[in-house]
């Protein structure tokens, strides 16, 4: 089987396209950093009836997941550099939703991408007990669920403890990410996330979005503007537009091919 290691920001995937058997096993075995390829899950690419292509994901616990920005950059770029399509204006199939993207090309290879991701929907602030603490947050849906909570040293965020208890609090009954942001000033947040599913990762796409939406909807940053959301991997550029729609721009690369025994 082939498979081609791609990543935003360090959000890391192995890409396959069409069908495979058992998807769930597939992404267990290979995602493991020190057994497999080592990955934060497994992409399938698709022929999509509904539009130019369609994506699944499945992360490192065997898991589907809905939506994955990072990882549709990179989609853009795999059918892109590949030959699969010559368009640089191409739609995505995803759990979430249809998804559009604008690609960026120099020298016949993409290097970014612009993601319109659709409408998020940030709720209330709620207070919850977890790690035996009252923590403020923030839900936020994606289309993925998400929970942002601002602290003021997002470097030292708990995410092996309180991030980690959030996923699998009740009062997110099918799991959340929960991300922890910092203010760094106008238009700039300092982001950290513990995923669900994959736990710590290098940079989460729809949590950049969910953090600068909920920024937003707090008045720490400036609806309509270019915020900036600086990741352990790297930095991406949000837009949260009058109507909450929000627009995610970032990196995707290609790490290496590799055959593996199924």
């Amino acid at each position: 089987m082939h498979m081609t290691k791609m990543q935003g920001l360090g959000n890391d995937y192995l890409y396959i396209y069409g069908e495979v058997a058992d998807p769930v096993s597939l992404s267990i075995k290979y995602s493991d950093r020190h057994f497999g390829v080592g990955s934060d899950g497994i992409i399938l690419v698709q022929k999509s009836a509904v539009a130019d292509f369609k994506m699944r994901i499945f992360n490192a616990d065997g898991s589907e997941a809905k939506m994955c920005g990072n990882g549709i950059r990179c989609v853009g770029k795999y059918v892109y550099d590949k030959g699969y399509t010559d368009k640089t204006r191409l739609t995505i199939e995803t759990l979430s939703g249809i998804r559009t993207l604008e690609l960026t090309v120099r020298n016949g290879k993409v290097v970014s991408a612009t993601v319109n991701m659709g409408k998020v929907t940030v709720c209330e602030p709620v207070t919850l007990t977890v790690c035996g603490q009252a923590l403020t947050t923030t839900p936020v849906s994606v289309g993925n669920p998400h929970t942002v909570t601002f602290i003021p040293d997002a470097e030292n965020a708990p995410l092996t403890t309180v991030g980690a208890a959030l996923e699998h609090d009740a009062f997110f009954p099918e799991g959340v990410n929960a991300e922890f942001a910092q203010v760094l000033g106008e238009n700039d947040l300092r982001m950290r996330v513990w995923e669900r599913g994959s736990g710590i990762t290098m940079a989460c796409g729809t949590g950049a979005c969910a953090t600068a939406a909920a920024a937003v909807k707090a008045g720490y940053c400036k609806i309509d503007e270019d915020i900036s959301v600086r990741l352990d991997g790297g930095t991406l550029h949000i837009r949260v537009l009058p109507d909450y729609t929000v627009m995610m721009t970032g990196p995707a690369a290609t790490v290496c091919e590799c055959e593996v025994d199924e």
